[in-house]
Parts: C-alpha cells; sequence; structure tokens
C-alpha cells in the first residue's frame, strides 16, 4: 500500500489543534468589504473549529496531521 500525499491546498488553509480538531479562517472577508457591516467583519476576523463532518474529510485530507 503507498503512502498516503498530504492534500496540499488543506494543508495551507487548515491548522489542527493539540487536542485533534480542525481550526479553519471565514470566507467572506477578502474583499468588497465596503458593504459588510463593521460588526459582520469583526466576526469574520476570528476563528472557528471546523464542523464534525468537515473533519471527517480533513482528516483523509491529512492523513499525518499538521
Amino acid at each position: 500500500m503507498p503512502k498516503l500525499k498530504t492534500h496540499r491546498g488543506a494543508r495551507k488553509r487548515v491548522k489542527q489543534t493539540a487536542g485533534g480538531r480542525f481550526k479553519r479562517h471565514h470566507a467572506y472577508h477578502s474583499h468588497i468589504l465596503s458593504k459588510k457591516s463593521r460588526k459582520r467583519k469583526r466576526h469574520l476576523r476570528s476563528a472557528v473549529m471546523a464542523s464534525d463532518s468537515d473533519a471527517k474529510v480533513l482528516t483523509r485530507m491529512l492523513p499525518y496531521g499538521l
């Protein structure tokens, strides 16, 4: 059985916490910010944990962690 390759796109976008969960950033915070409210932009700045359904996919994409 060959070694599994890390998905390079996922590796650049996601960090793994010490507990094994995945931390990601919000989308929609890169351009066309003038029409978005201050509150919305402020909340988009913070990182969040990936959902459980996404975490299953990420564990397959990142077989050896980060």
